[in-house]
């Protein structure tokens, strides 16, 4: 895997997860409040507590669900890319048993930068090949 595409799985791993931390850390700061406007109306002890102390609680509870959320988000994103890995290395090996090779880490390498490379020209020639009737209307429309 070269280091762009390594640095753009990572940079999209960390998008995740950072977008999971700020919506888990909203619910549960939500959560939290909720407890202690609950706690303060309820129980007298809880009423004499000081505001600090209580905005440290809430807090807690935020960062709790902040790490809740980001780990949750990026285990269960972890786990895609593994499912995605393991086809297409299993792909791999099954072509490359039936080609008469030995699936080394090597050969896996190669055959994957083979089958992207194929993937984009498909890619580029179904995107031309959409591209061209679109430009070719108007100019036989200004012909007639």
């Amino acid at each position: 895997m070269d280091r762009g595409r390594r640095k753009e799985e990572v940079d999209r791993a960390y998008e995740i997860q950072a977008r999971a931390a700020v919506r888990g850390a909203a619910q549960y700061g939500a959560v939290g409040l909720g407890l202690a406007a609950i706690g303060h109306y309820t129980w007298p002890s809880f009423k004499r507590q000081t505001l600090p102390f209580k905005a440290f609680l809430v807090t807690i509870v935020s960062v709790f669900g902040l790490c809740i959320h980001a780990e949750n988000a990026l285990q269960s994103h972890e786990l895609e890319q593994r499912i995605r890995e393991n086809s297409i290395r299993r792909e791999a090996r099954l072509d490359l048993a039936r080609r008469g090779l030995v699936a080394t880490e090597t050969e896996i390498a190669k055959w994957k930068e083979a089958h992207f490379a194929s993937k984009q020209a498909e890619a580029q020639a179904a995107f031309t090949a959409a591209e061209q009737p679109a430009t070719a209307a108007p100019a036989s429309a200004s012909g007639q």
